[in-house]
Formats: structure tokens, C-alpha cells, sequence
């Protein structure tokens, strides 16, 4: 089975699964569910995906079932990828029809902000404005614009990262080394809405049409709260003490943001070792996995991790 990484549909997150029997299948993560897996050695492609409108697109698997080469996907399907074309498509890029069509549609510009005070401009198409945010595993976050199009909106992300130097991406390690030890919720959101405010003051300036600006924040899930918020749990968090590139690995989930997850660690007799460990699961994109009764090994660190 081949992992597409970790999805958030509404207020539920999931562990999106392409099985051999060329169907998608979602694990649940919710509160308390129990995880345990074993990884296949190797990185392997996710096929590619063909947009054909605003709401329907398909996912084409990989024909020759190839290791990954360039980010999750080998050379062909990464070539055939029409995703890869709407980063560039406002700087005249033609795309197909079915892309343009999705690009077509209004779009939000909102600035997020992460545990380890890392702040970033993004966009996200309307059917997926709150979802975007909630995959990206924002602290706090604000939606700044709402744009007619995606054509617009990627000219306004542009101008709001040369001009106020905010990035577009923060890597998957540094939100899951943020969440060890967060930094206090009225900090985050207190930092967040000073950049929002920036970028609000910069668009509002602007001799541009086909945008809106905005004062709207974003509602974090309930199931992120206490990775999110400093000392929720009461004890220790320490990362996450393996790796997802091959072995047994058993968590429970007790909480959960983006694809990081707070979780505890069952023995075998399935009762947990102390503390609380930070684990990026969104590390098993591209893995093979079986499902099984399987732990987490823990190395013979246990002195510096308590």
C-alpha cells in the first residue's frame, strides 16, 4: 500500500492510502486511534494528476510503479503532472484546459503562521479555504485578500514576498521541530497578526483591480489544540525517536496538526512509555507500508529523552 500523505477533509483528518487494488482508502487519525505499520524500504511515485475543472480532477497511477525521482513523483509522471503548471501560470504559462479552468476561480491570499514563530504568504483556491490551512499545520493564520482568480492572487503573493519578505514554503521539518517545543500561543497569534496587518497595509495601497482585502481569521481544528498550545499535555515532548524510511513504528494518536502528530508510544503489552513524542507523518508520503501490530523501537537514549 502506498501512502499520499495526510488529508483533512472538513474537520477530519485521515491517512490517505493507494491500495494495489488501484483504489484510495482513508485510515482515520482521529483522537486516540491506534497507528501501527511497517515501512518498505524505498521512495516511490505518486502518479500524476490531470485538473479538469474547478471541482473534478483524476489521479493517474504510476504505470511503471518507479521510484520517485524529482520530489514525490519519477521523470514521466512528473512531466505529465498538470499541477506543476499553476505555480507559473500567472506569469503566462499556457496551461490546459481543465487547469485554467481551476485557476479561474477565486482564490484567497492568507498569511500563516507556525509553532516556531516561522510566518508565510500562501493561496488556496475557495472550495479549500479552510482545508489548505489545515494541511499546512498553521498555528494561527489569517486570510488577507480574496482574489477573482488564481492569476491574481499568485501576482499579489509575489509582490507580498519581494516586498515584505515573507516565503512561500516552510519545510515539513522545521513546523514538526517547532511543535517540541512551541512557542506561547499569544506570541504566535500576536505575530501573525502584525504580518497580516502588513500585508493588508500593502495590498490596500496597491493601483490594482480583481482583489478585495480582507480581515478574517482562520478557525483552528479542535484536534490541533494541544500540539498547538505549550505545555497542554502537561509533561515532556520529545521528537519523535525513529524514522519513517523503514522498520515497525506503533503510535496512538493524541493530537494532531497538519500531518504532525503528538502521540504516545505503546509497549508490547500496549501500554504507553512515558512522555509525549512530535512525529511528522506526513515523512510516509511516497512509502510502502503494511499494517500490522507492529512498535516503535526505542534506542538506548532514554536518559537524554527524560
Amino acid at each position: 500500500m502506498l501512502v499520499h500523505g495526510v488529508a483533512w477533509d472538513s474537520t477530519s483528518p485521515s491517512l490517505r492510502i493507494f491500495t494495489p487494488d488501484a483504489e484510495f482508502t482513508d485510515v482515520a487519525l482521529a483522537r486516540g486511534s491506534a497507528l501501527g505499520l511497517r515501512v518498505i524500504p524505498g521512495l516511490w511515485c505518486l502518479g500524476h494528476t490531470k485538473v479538469h475543472g474547478p471541482g473534478e480532477r483524476t489521479h493517474v497511477p504510476c504505470r511503471s510503479g518507479s521510484p520517485a525521482e524529482r520530489g514525490k513523483q519519477c521523470g514521466a509522471c512528473f512531466a505529465r503532472d498538470d499541477s506543476r503548471l499553476m505555480h507559473d501560470f500567472h506569469r503566462g504559462t499556457s496551461v490546459p484546459t481543465g487547469l485554467r479552468a481551476y485557476l479561474m476561480q477565486p482564490h484567497w491570499l492568507y498569511v500563516a503562521t507556525f509553532a516556531n514563530g516561522a510566518t508565510k504568504v500562501g493561496t488556496a483556491s475557495a472550495p479549500r479555504k479552510w482545508n489548505r490551512l489545515a494541511e499546512q499545520g498553521a498555528v494561527h493564520a489569517s486570510y488577507v485578500a480574496h482574489a477573482e482568480d488564481g492569476r491574481v492572487v499568485r501576482i499579489l503573493e509575489d509582490m507580498v514576498t519581494r516586498e515584505l519578505g515573507l516565503v512561500q514554503q516552510v519545510r515539513s521539518a522545521s513546523k514538526a521541530a517547532g511543535l517540541v517545543e512551541p512557542r506561547a500561543g499569544v506570541e504566535l497569534l500576536s505575530l501573525n497578526r502584525q504580518h497580516a496587518g502588513r500585508v493588508r497595509e500593502l495590498l490596500g495601497g496597491l493601483a490594482m483591480t480583481g482583489y478585495a482585502v480582507v480581515e478574517e481569521e482562520w478557525d483552528r481544528p479542535a484536534l490541533a489544540e494541544r500540539l498547538c498550545v505549550a505545555g497542554a499535555e502537561g509533561g515532556r515532548r520529545h521528537p519523535y525517536p525513529a524514522t519513517f524510511d523503514g522498520g515497525g513504528h506503533g503510535l496512538r494518536i493524541h493530537s494532531l496538526s497538519g500531518a504532525v502528530a503528538l502521540a504516545g508510544l505503546p509497549d508490547a503489552s500496549g501500554n504507553e512509555v512515558e512522555g509525549s513524542f512530535v512525529a511528522d507523518l506526513g515523512a510516509l508520503k511516497g512509502r510502502k507500508i503494511e499494517f500490522g501490530p507492529h512498535i516503535t523501537e526505542i534506542p538506548a537514549l532514554q536518559d537524554s529523552l527524560f
